[in-house]
């Protein structure tokens, strides 16, 4: 029974995320954004871990948005936003880094971030850059 039950946890867990990332995507659309493409993920080999964007998103005037998502049902120590770490962040420029080298010509870009704590959608313009 404990088996099934920690199954059962790991795919709510799952449902949440992509609850949340459905979530972002709407909110994201409403604002007049389009979508390019979700969940792109990259490896970088066997032994490094490689990069993940929850959302690639284009604003009207072409720039490029990579987006992180994060939900946090309680707003404990900082809330969604401040569950973005250094290494999540690098993750992320990581696979952005990757996405850019397969086009021809770079558009302008940024790094978003939506957080939602509590149901309540956060959309954070610029919310840290490749530095």
């Amino acid at each position: 029974m404990a088996i099934i039950t920690k199954w059962t946890s790991k795919l709510t867990s799952k449902a949440q995320g992509d609850a949340a990332e459905a979530q972002a995507l709407a909110h994201l659309l409403q604002q007049g954004l389009q979508l390019v493409r979700r969940n792109y993920r990259v490896a970088r080999g066997p032994k490094a871990r490689g990069g993940e964007i929850d959302l690639i998103m284009r604003e009207p005037d072409g720039t490029l948005v990579f987006v992180e998502v994060r939900q946090r049902s309680r707003s404990a120590e900082g809330g969604a936003a401040a569950s973005i770490s250094a290494v999540k962040r690098a993750s992320v420029v990581f696979a952005a880094q990757h996405f850019l080298g397969a086009l021809g010509t770079l558009p302008p870009c940024r790094f978003d971030v939506v957080a939602i704590d509590s149901g309540k959608v956060q959309w954070l313009r610029a919310a840290f850059d490749v530095s």
